[in-house]
């Protein structure tokens, strides 16, 4: 049996062609011809069923024969900002297993003692486009460009919020306890979580009250000293844990 093969087109339903890099990748690489079977993943919440009908070196069409509607597998959103660490590989690599794991956006954060201060926020976005794909997700995760620290905590953002340090002079609650502990009343209607990860120095204790004064709620993500890109994989499988349906 032939293995499926998906592609992320936008708006699947409104248009009848690949966008010209996946096209080239369906007809050059994978050497799909007329009557093929793909899927397409519209980044929305659909995967639909489709037949190439036109197979040329810089065109592949399709018609859709039919739409199939996925169900979200965790509630609420996760998103998660994070200061990126000075070699991008090893954020690239985090947005790969966390877009397998599963979120909904990601941003990231200009810190005091943030080892890099701009990225390519495209770049980020092809791995998760293609991470997506392999992990056949039906939503495409929002990738955000840097904003500075206070810029992005002073943002409005949904449901709970929480920092992530390492300084013991400041209490701080284990954040998967903190996710999953019952709330009442409290949890209000969101199940939405933003996580804040530092950089390899973490944040400064200015940034951690600053937050703190603003709502965000104090966490560590357990005992263990992690890495910048492990302790933000780490939030996003914790914060799936708590919140899969």
């Amino acid at each position: 049996m032939r293995e499926a093969r998906y592609f992320y087109v936008p708006q699947a339903g409104q248009r009848d062609e690949l966008p010209s890099e996946e096209a080239r990748h369906a007809v050059r690489v994978l050497r799909l011809v007329e009557g093929d079977e793909i899927f397409l993943i519209d980044g929305a919440g659909s995967f639909l069923r489709c037949t190439i009908t036109l197979a040329a070196p810089h065109h592949c069409a399709y018609r859709v024969e039919e739409t199939q509607a996925q169900q979200p597998t965790w509630r609420g959103r996760i998103h998660l900002a994070i200061a990126p660490t000075k070699d991008m590989g090893r954020m690239e690599w985090m947005a790969e297993k966390a877009t397998e794991v599963g979120w909904d956006e990601v941003s990231f954060l200009d810190t005091q003692f943030s080892e890099r201060r701009s990225l390519r926020a495209d770049r980020i976005d092809k791995i998760v486009v293609a991470a997506m794909k392999q992990s056949r997700k039906a939503w495409k995760p929002v990738v955000n460009e840097m904003a500075s620290f206070r810029a992005f905590v002073d943002a409005h953002q949904e449901g709970r919020r929480f920092i992530c340090h390492c300084y013991p002079e400041i209490v701080r609650q284990d954040f998967f306890e903190a996710i999953t502990a019952p709330q009442g009343d409290a949890a209000g209607a969101s199940d939405d979580i933003t996580v804040l990860v530092g950089p390899e120095g973490d944040f400064s204790v200015e940034e951690v009250r600053y937050a703190l004064d603003r709502g965000y709620e104090s966490v560590s993500l357990g005992k263990s000293r992690l890495r910048t890109e492990t302790a933000g994989l780490t939030a996003v499988v914790m914060a799936q844990l708590a919140r899969r349906r």
